[in-house]
């Protein structure tokens, strides 16, 4: 699991759907800090949310809480968003909710999509410290309608190009690790792989769904090592430029991938 947006959204969605204990939701999201703070960013948030503005509440399960007052029916009216600079679609544009998501580069949405006057609430996480991630909750007047996502066979085949090509660009790549020690990029990339395989997947995911969200998290410890390295040029800004533009449609690619996993696995568990 790559992210406590992500895990939001499958736990809270296999939970939503009958499949899954409160506990085991709040049990995969302390898996990523053991204390959370849960904020309305305003008060229209707050009205929808039951959190107060400005005075952080603790404890996840209030995420639980939140979830339900925005999506009452139990109906598949969560999703998550992984926006980047220049795309944020499925996100209401020009709006606080897409600015945070874009910084935080994820967001949950819950809510009935479509439907004017039910609001819905987004979440977008951030780090505070070692042992503590803020969820701070925002007001959507309607929430829009999902994008479109790739089916998941088109998602696992785009997987297995991605992995394929993302080695050719790590190979070769040295980086240089504390006391100026080589460090092996295998190792790197391994410890990658690790830290997301620690985060568990709820027994509804449909196996092809989880098979896709491993391979986006190899191809990510791939292009996240690749990000690294150092070429001969990687000191200048023009080599920095370069790489990152090389890597671009493969991170869009593990994007992508990611977000048809997760809105199959929430379909899945609502249609089971």
């Amino acid at each position: 699991m790559s992210s406590p947006g992500q895990t939001l959204t499958v736990w809270a969605g296999s939970w939503l759907a009958g499949h899954a204990a409160p506990d085991d939701v709040l049990d995969a999201l302390h898996a990523w800090a053991p204390l959370h703070l849960v904020v309305s960013h305003d008060e229209p948030a707050g009205d929808v949310s039951g959190v107060p503005a400005r005075s952080p509440v603790d404890g996840a399960a209030v995420l639980l809480t939140a979830l339900r007052r925005a999506d009452p029916a139990g109906a598949d009216g969560i999703r998550l968003v992984l926006p980047a600079p220049g795309d944020v679609r499925g996100l209401p544009p020009g709006t606080a909710l897409a600015r945070a998501a874009v910084a935080a580069g994820e967001a949950v949405l819950a809510g009935a999509p479509g439907t004017p006057g039910t609001p819905g609430l987004g979440f977008v996480p951030s780090v505070e410290g070692p042992d503590v991630l803020r969820w701070t909750l925002f007001a959507v007047p309607a929430v829009p309608e999902p994008p479109a996502e790739p089916g998941l066979g088109e998602a696992e085949f785009a997987m297995r190009e991605a992995v394929r090509e993302a080695a050719t660009r790590v190979g070769g790549v040295l980086t240089v690790g504390a006391g100026g020690r080589a460090a092996d990029p295998r190792e790197q990339i391994a410890a990658e792989i690790a830290e997301h395989a620690r985060h568990r997947y709820p027994e509804s995911m449909p196996e092809r769904a989880a098979r896709i969200l491993d391979s986006a998290d190899q191809v990510a410890a791939i292009l996240t090592v690749a990000g690294r390295g150092a070429e001969p040029d990687a000191a200048s800004a023009t080599g920095q430029a370069a790489r990152e533009q090389a890597l671009r449609p493969l991170w869009a690619a593990v994007r992508a991938a990611r977000l048809g996993a997760v809105a199959a696995t929430v379909r899945a568990g609502h249609h089971a």
